[in-house]
């Protein structure tokens, strides 16, 4: 196997095989273990055994390292996780026992170059637990969990491990190590003290023990979640009630019926993992938005056999017992410690900037509403949340005179990928994508592209998965395959996921100006795998802080908006005519619109997280409690106003059972890096190759391997401020 288990995956990989987590990118762990030698690639079976070897135990010999999916079952992944980790072990022992003097060569960078099957196995795992899992993958998830969560525990407590790497800290500056390969062995220092390397024995039991069950929870939420979205399916059996959905939309309603062998005239509308449904903007009967609206809303708050409160109140409990053995306040002054923001009162008071000012917006965007309804319905009502998305919408009808029935025609997905996202890239950086039809994927409805540099050169490989299905979980995501460093070598392939609903048979794909950003965003994950460019394996891609790793994503959203890009891809699906300058101009200027909505149903959801992290053990509320204290905090923050729930309530905020947790807030802390970089860029050339060329040199390349914000300063050569941001969404003006 050529890929490595990094410094940052183990943990990572505990955390996914705990819980399939919903984050809309990918997410740093919350504490990773480091991992020991390589391990020999296992050799293919001899001749009469061949076709029993286990595909996950042989090195691809597809391009760039690519998994052989038409050979691999989902039984398989058991026993290869099972060989991955005892050959682990073996390997960590090599390591910790070495006769000789530590050295950064035989600890530090045997560590880096280590772990190549379980890296490979695990990957494979955690990404096809989250894009297609199976009955089988649940059960081996449930399984493993634990196993690996213990096999974390045995590195971050192994006594001698830890002597060596504490020897090579204390001599840190007698090393003469470049800026890299110090900050790696400092990188390794930390990690194994917030492991709880410097416990006593009979603490690491009890800590042990904690991973161990949280492990278990995990896994029981995420399968919780993902049964109860499916279940809590809405299902009509009168087209009527369907009313101002599309032809399109009602079709897909009644095949979700028949695939649920439901009689013919019945109707089912699926949910997201969001509490606001796609849904809600169409549907002119408000009996029908309430009952989408509430089946999302009351999801795993219920006692039945999907009810998480039980397991949301276990888990902030243990993670704040775990602080405090680890010497902090509480599990958010754990997590926070090592992100850019610093520190608990940091969020706090980006919050108490945030709040008021979203919440205003929002009320006096409610009041539009109302408005709105007084004067249209002939009976009168006051604003609910069901409402909101369909008469937000007339308001915007109303207000720059377009809809999304109007602009849908011109976002057509293939030409949105291929003419704004690919074209965009190539403007940029020189890149350019060709599609492997030659090449296997673990589903129908996935395609794979192979990436070459300006030059020519094959740079790596992506993989679009972009409609939504019930073995799917929701959001939109980026992931990694493979990692490149220059220590090991290799080609990154990366993976690209969206949940945008799939037409009928023989229909295009019309996107949201919604489902257009989001493609664009998962975008800039994807290019920083890609670019990734460091000597270690720890600090490649995505390897960082969890509140700067949305940020090269946001910037990347700008060219969706972009007057070229815009002109190149918003062309119409059937009359390949571009989208009317009058038309495109409302469209633009309605891009703060219902931002007060956004803004405030996010930063509640953020608030909500950071609330519940900042609990010490004994003030955790008991299950049947959960949802009063979510109330009570929305109360107290001022942010109760009902037509706004929380993006995500409790019971289903994926995020935070997670890689996550206490991590909430990472989405608008890094818009802000995002908004002012949006303005540089701006300044400084706008989309061409210097701009593009700057951006991947001093954010996209460097992964980890630099302190975050010197790494923005290094691009953007100045501090951020929160005033873009704000003035971006609408929430002040240019000149408060």
């Amino acid at each position: 196997m050529k890929t490595v288990l990094n410094i940052a995956l183990l943990g990572m990989l505990a955390i996914v095989l705990a819980a399939c987590s919903e984050p809309e990118s990918p997410a740093p762990p919350e504490e990773p273990a480091p991992p020991a030698e390589p391990a020999e690639a296992v050799e293919e079976a001899p001749e009469a055994e061949e076709e029993e070897t286990n595909p996950l135990l042989v090195e691809s010999d597809l391009p760039y390292g690519l998994p052989p999916f038409d050979r691999i079952e989902d039984e398989h992944f058991r026993e290869a996780l099972e060989v991955a980790m005892e050959e682990h072990t073996e390997e960590i022992e090599a390591i910790a026992g070495n006769p000789e003097l530590p050295t950064f060569q035989n600890t530090i960078v045997a560590m880096e170059a280590a772990g190549q099957t379980l890296d490979y196995v695990g990957r494979m795992f955690s990404n096809l637990a989250g894009a297609n899992t199976s009955d089988t993958l649940q059960d081996i998830q449930r399984e493993m969990a634990p196993k690996m969560s213990a096999h974390s525990d045995a590195i971050n407590l192994n006594p001698d491990l830890f002597a060596r790497i504490e020897t090579l800290y204390e001599q840190r500056d007698e090393l003469e190590l470049d800026d890299e390969s110090l900050r790696l062995l400092e990188e390794y220092h930390i990690r194994f003290v917030r492991a709880g390397a410097q416990l006593s024995e009979e603490e690491k039991d009890t800590l042990r023990e904690i991973n161990r069950e949280l492990a278990e929870l995990g896994t029981e939420f995420s399968q919780k979640v993902l049964a109860e979205v499916n279940d809590s399916a809405v299902v009509f059996d009168n087209r009527d009630a369907l009313a101002g959905m599309s032809d399109s939309q009602i079709a897909r309603a009644a095949s979700e019926a028949a695939d649920r062998d439901l009689e013919e005239g019945h109707y089912v509308i699926t949910l997201l993992n969001t509490s606001g449904q796609p849904p809600l903007a169409d549907l002119e009967n408000r009996e029908s938005r309430q009952r989408v609206h509430e089946a999302s809303l009351n999801r795993g708050a219920r006692a039945n056999e999907h009810d998480t409160r039980a397991i949301v109140r276990r888990v902030v409990e243990l993670r704040a017992r775990r602080a405090v053995m680890l010497g902090y306040d509480t599990h958010a002054d754990y997590s926070l410690e090592r992100q850019t923001a610093g520190s608990v009162e940091t969020v706090n008071d980006m919050h108490r900037q945030v709040v008021p000012i979203a919440f205003e917006a929002a009320r006096a965007e409610g009041a539009d509403i109302q408005e709105l309804i007084n004067e249209t319905e002939d009976e009168p009502f006051e604003l609910a949340s069901w409402d909101w998305s369909f008469y937000a919408e007339k308001v915007r009808q109303r207000r720059f005179d377009f809809d999304e029935s109007q602009i849908r025609p011109y976002f057509e997905l293939d030409n949105v990928l291929k003419n704004g996202v690919f074209y965009s890239a190539e403007k940029l950086f020189g890149i350019t994508f060709e599609e492997r039809t030659d090449l296997p994927t673990y589903h129908p409805d996935v395609r794979v592209w192979e990436v070459f540099e300006e030059d020519g050169t094959g740079l790596g490989l992506m993989l679009t998965d972009l409609y939504s299905r019930s073995n799917k979980r929701g959001g939109a995501w980026m992931n990694s395959y493979r990692i490149h460093s220059r220590l090991l070598g290799g080609n990154p392939v990366t993976g690209n996921h969206l949940n945008i609903p799939k037409p009928p048979e023989g229909e295009p794909t019309l996107m949201t100006w919604d489902e257009v950003t989001t493609l664009f965003h998962e975008f800039g994950h994807v290019i920083h795998g890609l670019f990734s460019d460091v000597e270690y394996p720890s600090f490649a891609a995505t390897s960082v802080p969890r509140d700067f790793v949305e940020y090269p994503s946001q910037v990347y959203e700008m060219w969706a908006a972009w007057p070229e890009v815009l002109a190149n891809y918003a062309l119409h699906h059937e009359t390949g005519e571009q989208i009317p300058q009058e038309l495109l101009d409302r469209v633009l200027a309605a891009e703060t619109f219902n931002q007060g909505f956004r803004t405030a149903e996010y930063i509640s959801a953020s608030v909500i997280d950071q609330e519940w992290h900042q609990l010490t053990a004994d003030e955790v509320p008991p299950a049947e409690e959960v949802m009063d204290f979510e109330a009570n905090v929305m109360a107290e923050w001022e942010m109760d106003y009902a037509p706004v729930p929380p993006r995500y309530r409790t019971p289903y905020f994926s995020h935070i059972m997670g890689g996550y947790a206490a991590g909430y807030y990472s989405y608008i802390w890094s818009e802000i890096l995002d908004a002012d970089s949006v303005l540089w860029i701006k300044e400084n050339g706008g989309l061409d190759r210097e701009t593009g060329q700057h951006l991947r040199d001093t954010i996209l390349s460097r992964g980890g391997s630099k302190d975050a914000m010197e790494l923005y300063q290094d691009f953007a050569g100045r501090q951020p401020t929160i005033e873009p941001v704000l003035q971006r969404r609408g929430l002040i003006n240019d000149t408060e």
